[in-house]
């Protein structure tokens, strides 16, 4: 007889498929056994950077690796002048690999080995280096020994991630406004302190891991110990996650265990001169739309090498937690590729990848014995069921998974007449969820900033915020734009999930896209940065938007609105009305492009105005000291295209 898991009394429509959840329970407790035996702790057994790679030794240091079909390997480098001679590694069982230099390994030092495997031999960069340093003009990566002789002093003693979860996805290279590639420092001096006055509490970095290819949003990793030296060294990033916390803001980082980039000299792919060293073998290894490789999630050296990099990074930078990339990826063998997921079927078959939910379980086990505060958040869009659930209750373990559908559906609003807009179906990807599964919303992600797409703010004004967002500028496009961006920003936020997501820069409207340096725009730094000066031009309407959303969060957080369950109250398809509450407030967001609309009351004495879309401060017209002619005998009015929220006030 199956064990009926919590997940089945959480959503009884899994009940038919109860061998499905019990063969994914078994084969997680199979391999939990064989990695951490008996013992309860598994991150015991994620220790791998700290027997691979360089450690200090008496009277010299100790440098291993694991590379099972080499045939001999040499440590080279500018300690002893690229000699492969002078170096050479000890063969171990199991495929390990070990030398003990005596005397000093310098920090600074630039590494590599001399790999010899199938008669051939070629050169590598070890797989623990903590840096990866680039040649200005060759090109090349090398690894680098990083010790440096003072340890970095950290001052975060006792901090936890604050609530709500109000996160701000960011990427320090493009993070500056100069035509180039920004570091740790800056971003931790000019964006930081911005970042904490809009209200975020966590910041989620992408591109921290070391990645050959800068247009590749830090997607495609190639050494996954190491901090992108483009952005700065490592005290640089410990830096960073300490200034964040010393004001109040978690680091999320994106980890990418998904795939892995194809480059041999930097990377994993072929380390020991073979495709399924770390990946699969052959077709199977690659992935048919990034030509990316795949990991085999049932080795149990890529589940020692991935769960002691998740260890890794929370250890050694104070990491708050991960946001999981590609994940939908991982869990299909079919990538997700062209799927409706629509039936409950498709998520039970032989498509599943068992390995990997059994390596996503492990990895929040894992993350979690670590820190206990760990924030993970997948991005599935496939929904699979439990993502976000204990593990104990025939879940995966993770806390959050991003919600992917309302950025569609937003994409597809964006190519209609805003009076064809269906309210029911933005209420039903606004508030449809899997039941105890927490979400994170957003209306616009990275994703929806790049190049051959459109900020939220570009498909609403297009040309016109060339020339008319200037405050002295009257423009209908312009004053819709505006009006829809924060009716949209603001009701994603208040009911899309559990915690909301915006991207660097699209709070305050970013212009244009995101393009990184390539051949095909003459290697140009133009379209990889945030124009920072356009909010802090008081004669621009940009400023608008950025108080809106600084406005936004604090409102909802300041009165605990965020964790108020929502009740709605209609959906008014004609009148594009959506109204709801939350507690003592009620919301009603009129969409209409011409008609005001009357929400009924039958004692307005009641009631009083608490948050308006349309303040003076917004860029509107409503005084927020008056909000004259809103409140009237017989109800509250919602002008066209604006939200406003009303509290009650109970006389007892």
């Amino acid at each position: 007889m199956n064990k009926e898991y919590r997940i089945m009394q959480i959503d009884p429509y899994l009940r038919p498929f109860a061998n499905d959840i019990e063969l994914r329970m078994n084969r997680y407790k199979e391999v939990r056994y064989m990695l951490a035996g008996d013992r309860n702790s598994l991150s015991s057994f994620a220790n791998g950077h700290l027997y691979y790679g360089f450690h200090p030794a008496e009277d010299g240091w100790v440098y291993r690796e694991w590379a099972p079909n080499a045939q001999n390997i040499s440590l080279v480098g500018d300690f002893n002048d690229w000699d492969e001679t002078r170096h050479r590694m000890k063969k171990l069982p199991d495929g390990n690999w070990e030398l003990f230099v005596k005397g000093e390994l310098p920090h600074g030092s630039r590494v590599r080995v001399k790999l010899k495997a199938n008669n051939t031999a070629f050169d590598r960069i070890p797989l623990y280096c903590r840096r990866i340093v680039q040649d200005t003009h060759s090109k090349n990566f090398d690894g680098m020994i990083w010790y440096p002789s003072v340890s970095f002093e950290w001052h975060d003693a006792g901090f936890r991630p604050h609530k709500p979860l109000y996160i701000y996805e960011c990427h320090i290279g493009m993070s500056g406004e100069k035509e180039g590639v920004s570091t740790f420092s800056e971003f931790a001096e000019n964006v930081l302190p911005r970042i904490k006055k809009l209200g975020y509490t966590a910041i989620q970095v992408m591109a921290i891991m070391e990645h050959p290819y800068y247009g590749s949003f830090g997607y495609q990793v190639s050494n996954f110990f190491a901090v992108s030296s483009r952005f700065g060294t490592p005290e640089a990033f410990k830096s960073l996650v300490d200034t964040a916390h010393s004001m109040g803001i978690a680091v999320i980082m994106d980890l990418v265990h998904s795939h892995t980039v194809r480059n041999t000299v930097e990377g994993l792919s072929e380390f020991d001169g073979t495709d399924y060293q770390f990946c699969h073998h052959g077709g199977k290894g690659d992935h048919p739309d990034w030509n990316t490789r795949l990991f085999n999630y049932g080795k149990f050296e890529v589940q020692h090498f991935l769960l002691s990099n998740i260890k890794y990074w929370l250890e050694e930078y104070h990491l708050d937690g991960f946001r999981f990339d590609g994940v939908t990826s991982m869990l299909y063998h079919h990538h997700g590729r062209g799927t409706a997921f629509d039936k409950y079927e498709k998520y039970f078959s032989m498509d599943t990848d068992l390995e990997a939910i059994t390596y996503l379980q492990l990895a929040a086990e894992t993350a979690k014995e670590v820190n206990p505060d760990c924030i993970l958040i997948a991005e599935d869009m496939s929904g699979m069921p439990g993502m976000c659930l204990p593990v104990a209750d025939g879940g995966i373990g993770f806390d959050y998974r991003l919600g992917m559908g309302l950025p569609d559906l937003l994409i597809k609003m964006m190519k209609m007449r805003d009076d064809c807009w269906n309210m029911g179906t933005l209420w039903y990807e606004l508030t449809t969820r899997r039941p105890k599964e927490k979400v994170i919303a957003y209306t616009e992600s990275h994703d929806q900033a790049l190049v051959g797409d459109k900020t939220l703010i570009f498909w609403l004004a297009d040309k016109e915020m060339y020339f008319h967002m200037d405050k002295a500028s009257n423009s209908e496009e312009i004053n819709r734009a505006i009006a829809l961006h924060k009716m949209l920003r603001f009701v994603t936020c208040t009911i899309g999930g559990d915690g909301y997501l915006n991207f660097m820069g699209n709070e305050f409207g970013h212009p244009e896209w995101i393009d990184f340096p390539r051949e095909g725009n003459g290697w140009s730094y133009k379209y990889a940065r945030r124009q920072w000066s356009l909010v802090d031009n008081t004669f621009l309407k940009y400023e608008y938007l950025n108080n809106f959303d600084a406005a936004m969060l604090g409102f909802l957080a300041d009165n605990l609105i965020y964790d108020k369950p929502v009740q709605l109250l209609y959906v008014n398809e004609s009148g594009k009305i959506l109204a709801f509450t939350k507690g003592d407030y009620t919301f009603i967001f009129n969409f209409h492009s011409q008609s005001s609309f009357i929400h009924k009351l039958e004692d307005t004495s009641q009631f009083e105005i608490v948050f308006h879309s349309a303040w003076k401060c917004f860029g509107g017209f409503v005084d927020e000291a008056l909000n004259e002619g809103l409140l009237r005998s017989d109800g509250v009015v919602a002008d066209r295209r604006t939200a406003v929220v009303i509290k009650y006030n109970n006389p007892e």
